[in-house]
C-alpha cells in the first residue's frame, strides 16, 4: 500500500509542469559567454550542420539592456565609377579620333571576310536542304556554330568603333561660358597648356607678325602714339569688367533697377565665366561628387588672359580688327587697324585740346613769352568715339574670353578632318565591290573626288562655326559693355551701320569674304543653318533679341521682388 502511494505521488510530480524560470540579463550574458568559450569539439561534427546548439534555439532570449544593444540601420550603397574620368582624359585629346579611326579601319578590314564566311555557311546549309544532300547532324551544327560566331564577331567589330566614337564625342563636350551653348573641343589640358605656353610672352607677337606678313610689310604704331594709348586705355577699361562675369549675382545685385531710361544691365548668366580646369581638377571634383552629396562646383581660379596683348597696325584701307591667341601671360590679344580709327573720325570729327601744363615759374612769367612757343594741341577723343571703339574691342574680347580660337582649332584641324576620314573609309569599303571591277584608274579618281569633297565640307563647317561664334561674341560683348559702363544698346546701331561694309571681324587676319557663287560653300552653309539672310542681319537680330530678353528678365525679377 505504501509503495502504491509513493508511485502515485511520483507520477503526479512528473506530470505537473513547472513554471519556466526566465533568465535575467546578467545570467543570459554569462550563459552566452560560456557558450562562446566552449571549444569547437563540443559542436556537432557533421558537415551538414547549419544551426547552433539546441540550447540557443529553445532558449527564450529577453531584450538586452539598451547599453548592451545597438540599433540596426541600412546605409545607401556608395559606389563610384573611377574609370570614367580616366577614360574621359584619354578620349578628350587630339589623338582620340585617331584611335577611333584606327579601330574602324581594323573593323572594316575584317568585316568583309566575316560576311563572306557567314554567307558561305548559310549557302551550304541551304543547298543541302534544297537538293537533299545528305549531311550529318554534326556537320549542320558545325555550320550553325560558324554563323553564330560570325554574327557575334560582326556585332563586336561594329560596336567597338561606334562606342569609341561616341565616347570621344561625349568626352569633348562642354558648355560655353555665359551662353551655355554645347560645343566640342577635342584637345587635352596638356595640349591646351602647350598652345598657351607657345603663345605666352613674345610668342604672341611672333605669331601675329607671321599673320600680318602674309599681307605685306605692316607698320606697327608705337606705344607712344596717342592712338595706341587711346586703344589701350579703352581695352583696359573693358578688362576691368571680366571679374564681374564670374560673380554677377554678388557684384551686381541691383541689376534689375536699371530701366529702359537708363543704361541696362544684364541678368546674371546661368553659366558664369569659369576658367578651363585641368584634368587633375576634374578628377578631384568627380571623386568628391561621388563621396559627398554637397560637393562644391566645378573648380576654378582666376580667369587667364587679361591683360591682353595689343597691336595697332598702320593700314588705312582696312577698317577692321581681329583677335588671336589663348592663355595667360600675354598669350592672347587684339590687333586693331588704323583704318577703323580713321573711319570713326570721319563720321565724328576729332576734338583737340591743350595739354595740361605745370604752374609757370617766375622766370617764365617774366621772359617766357619772348622765347617759348605755345604747346601743341592734343587730340581728345569724345565719349561717342570711345564707345564706337569699345564696341569693336568688346566683340574681340568676347572671342578671347569664350576660347573661340581653341574651338576653331579643334573643329577645323581635328574633328572635321577626322570624322570625314572615317566616313570616307566606310564609303570606300561599301563601293569597293563595284570600283574593283574598273581597275586602279577609277579607284584613284574616287580617292581624288573624296579629297575635293572633304575640302569643301571643311570650308562649309568652318563657315558655320565662324557664324555661330560671331553671333555669340556679339551677345557676350553686350554684357561686357554693360558692366564696363557703356550703353549696350549702342552696339545695335554700330553693327547696323557696318552691315553694308566689312562688318565681320576676322580672327586670323582675314578681312572680308570673297564673292561666292550661288552654289559656293558659303551659300550651302547658309542653307544648312536654315537661313538665307546675310550674316550681319542675323547678328543684329540676335543682338536685339538679347537686349529684349534683358528687359523681360528685369521686369520678371522686379515683379517677383515686389511681390
Amino acid at each position: 500500500m505504501m509503495l502504491r502511494c509513493r508511485t502515485r505521488s511520483l507520477l503526479k510530480t512528473i506530470s505537473r509542469p513547472e513554471a519556466p524560470s526566465f533568465p535575467t540579463a546578467g545570467r543570459l550574458q554569462s550563459t552566452l559567454a560560456r557558450i562562446h568559450r566552449t571549444p569547437r569539439l563540443a559542436y556537432p561534427k557533421s558537415t551538414s550542420y547549419r544551426h547552433p546548439p539546441l540550447l540557443l534555439s529553445t532558449l527564450f532570449v529577453p531584450p538586452l539592456h539598451p547599453r548592451l544593444s545597438a540599433g540596426f540601420h541600412s546605409t545607401p550603397r556608395n559606389q563610384g565609377l573611377p574609370l570614367i574620368p580616366l577614360l574621359a582624359s584619354i578620349f578628350k585629346a587630339s589623338a582620340g579620333l585617331e584611335i577611333v579611326r584606327t579601330a574602324s579601319r581594323i573593323a572594316l578590314t575584317f568585316i568583309p571576310w566575316l560576311l563572306f564566311k557567314k554567307h558561305k555557311s548559310k549557302r551550304v546549309i541551304k543547298y543541302a536542304a534544297i537538293h537533299g544532300v545528305p549531311a550529318s547532324e554534326e556537320t549542320k551544327q558545325k555550320h550553325l556554330k560558324k554563323i553564330r560566331v560570325s554574327t557575334k564577331l560582326l556585332q563586336l567589330l561594329l560596336a567597338v568603333p561606334f562606342l569609341l566614337f561616341w565616347s570621344t564625342v561625349i568626352a569633348s563636350l562642354e558648355r560655353t561660358p555665359l551662353t551655355g551653348r554645347w560645343r566640342m573641343i577635342l584637345l587635352s589640358p596638356e595640349e591646351e597648356d602647350e598652345i598657351a605656353s607657345h603663345l605666352a610672352g613674345p610668342g604672341w607677337y611672333k605669331s601675329v607678325g607671321d599673320i600680318l606678313a602674309e599681307e605685306g610689310s605692316p607698320r606697327i604704331i608705337p606705344s607712344s602714339d596717342w592712338r595706341y594709348e587711346w586703344v589701350q586705355d579703352t581695352l583696359r577699361q573693358l578688362e576691368a569688367s571680366i571679374p564681374v562675369l564670374s560673380r554677377e549675382p554678388e557684384l551686381c545685385p541691383n541689376w534689375m533697377q536699371n530701366g529702359p531710361e537708363t543704361q541696362p544691365l544684364p541678368p546674371p548668366a546661368d553659366f558664369p565665366l569659369r576658367p578651363r580646369p585641368r584634368g587633375s581638377e576634374y578628377l578631384r571634383w568627380f571623386c568628391e561628387s561621388l563621396t559627398n552629396k554637397h560637393c562644391s562646383k566645378i573648380p576654378g581660379g582666376p580667369i587667364p588672359g587679361p591683360p591682353y596683348s595689343l597691336l595697332v597696325v598702320e593700314k588705312p584701307d582696312s577698317s577692321n580688327a581681329f583677335s588671336y591667341g589663348f592663355g595667360p601671360n600675354g598669350g592672347s590679344g587684339v590687333v586693331v587697324y588704323s583704318g577703323f580709327l580713321d573711319d570713326i573720325f570721319s563720321r565724328m570729327p576729332l576734338q583737340w585740346e591743350a595739354p595740361e601744363q605745370a604752374p609757370p615759374s617766375l622766370w617764365s612769367r617774366l621772359f617766357g613769352g619772348l622765347f617759348s612757343k605755345p604747346a601743341p594741341l592734343h587730340p581728345a577723343p569724345t565719349p561717342e568715339q570711345t564707345t564706337e571703339l569699345a564696341i569693336l574691342l568688346a566683340h574681340e574680347m568676347a572671342h578671347l574670353i569664350l576660347a573661340h580660337h581653341l574651338e576653331s582649332l579643334s573643329s577645323v584641324n581635328v574633328i572635321v578632318p577626322g570624322t570625314l576620314s572615317i566616313v570616307s573609309d566606310v564609303i570606300r569599303v561599301l563601293i569597293f565591290p563595284i570600283t574593283m571591277l574598273f581597275g586602279p584608274f577609277v579607284n584613284d579618281a574616287v580617292a581624288q573626288l573624296g579629297k575635293v569633297g572633304s575640302g569643301e565640307l571643311v570650308k562649309i563647317s568652318e563657315y558655320c562655326t565662324s557664324a555661330k561664334q560671331e553671333i555669340e561674341a556679339d551677345v557676350v560683348s553686350a554684357r561686357i559693355l554693360a558692366h564696363a559702363g557703356f550703353d549696350a544698346r549702342d552696339a545695335v546701331r554700330f553693327w547696323e551701320n557696318r552691315s553694308g561694309a566689312d562688318g565681320e571681324c576676322a580672327r586670323h587676319g582675314q578681312h572680308g569674304q570673297p564673292e561666292e557663287s550661288t552654289n559656293g560653300p558659303m551659300t550651302v552653309a547658309r542653307q544648312i543653318m536654315s537661313s538665307t539672310h546675310p550674316i550681319n542681319q542675323i547678328r543684329v537680330d540676335n543682338l536685339k533679341q538679347e537686349l529684349a530678353r534683358w528687359e523681360k528678365e528685369r521686369r520678371r525679377a522686379l515683379s517677383a521682388f515686389q511681390s
